[in-house]
């Protein structure tokens, strides 16, 4: 048993030091390179609730190669857009379709609940608190998944047109890449 353990254990070390060296790679081409996608991910850094891990992959899996033309386009590449239903004179909404990038689709979920609670100021959270943050659990988690999709609709109008969402704090006093 103790073999065992001891091998587990020098595997956790062997990908936590990968993940530190990975880590310290990103930290170097932010802090050195000036592409177009590290400038998007320096600025998705800045905003408070948003750290460099997600602001990368943010851009390196959605903006930073993909020309979107309209919100339907963002919400569609991460399967966050509706799903129509029509059949003669029945028109129904079935959900989302979750037909997209499940990697984004996770951490724009995620990134909602932090946008929630560090940018309580911001015109996306004050909708959420508005309409379901009375409700009951399973409200809140309709509502994150709404808060998810028009998360990452403003994100994309902030890197692609320089938009930022209304009431957002911008960190400017730290590093994004620290």
């Amino acid at each position: 048993v103790y073999k065992r353990q001891a091998q587990e254990w020098d595997r956790l070390q062997l990908v936590e030091d990968q993940i530190r060296a990975i880590k310290k790679q990103q930290r170097e081409q932010l802090e050195q390179a000036s592409s177009p996608e590290l400038a998007k991910i320096r600025l998705l850094a800045k905003l408070r609730g948003i750290g460099v891990d997600s602001a990368w992959v943010m851009v390196m899996e959605m903006f930073g190669w993909r020309e979107f033309h309209n919100r339907a386009e963002v919400g569609g590449a991460v399967g966050l857009g509706g799903t129509p239903y029509s059949s003669g004179a029945t028109e129904a909404e079935q959900g989302i379709s979750k037909a997209g990038n499940p990697l984004v689709r996770t951490k724009a979920i995620e990134l909602a609940w932090l946008w929630i609670r560090y940018q309580p100021r911001s015109e996306l959270s004050q909708w959420f608190n508005r309409r379901f943050a009375g409700g009951g659990s399973r409200m809140r988690r309709v509502g994150i998944v709404a808060v998810a999709r028009k998360l990452l609709i403003a994100l994309w109008h902030l890197v692609d047109h320089g938009v930022v969402p209304p009431g957002v704090v911008i960190d400017l006093s730290e590093s994004p890449a620290g």
